[in-house]
């Protein structure tokens, strides 16, 4: 447990970002994860146990994550931003069902040649999301 805090602390050191109690929470809180939680399920984990964070202090934190690299955030439902600390090359599935969010290796679909835009038009990224029924559903 020690180690991991440490190592925690040592990527947050080494982004230059000032270790403050609020971001150690969040950013351990998303590694914890691999559901692309919002900021209401990150600050109702938070406030679980001692109910002591405000949702602009999660909002402020995820910023500065998301500004050095540590933290992305994925919009897979219009107006919904959910946030990733995986920030490999992935695609996501959304279960249509129930809501759940798997990551999808980068590799499972053959690459996209975006040269074939049409002039103008500059792709910077992509990304797949897969929608449809879970297992579980």
């Amino acid at each position: 447990m020690q180690q991991q805090v440490n190592e925690i602390i040592q990527v947050l050191k080494s982004k230059q970002l000032r270790v403050t109690p609020q971001r150690f929470a969040v950013y351990a809180n998303l590694l914890a994860r691999t559901d692309h939680p919002t900021v209401e399920q990150i600050l109702t984990d938070l406030n679980r146990d001692v109910p002591t964070s405000s949702q602009a202090t999660v909002y402020a934190a995820l910023q500065a994550l998301r500004d050095v690299g540590l933290v992305r955030e994925v919009l897979l439902d219009e107006g919904i931003c959910r946030y990733d600390a995986n920030i490999s090359q992935h695609h996501h599935f959304r279960c249509t069902c129930c809501g759940a969010i798997e990551d999808i290796s980068w590799n499972a679909f053959p690459y996209l040649d975006l040269s074939v835009l049409r002039e103008g038009l500059k792709a910077e990224s992509y990304e797949v999301t897969v929608k449809g029924i879970c297992d579980r559903c």
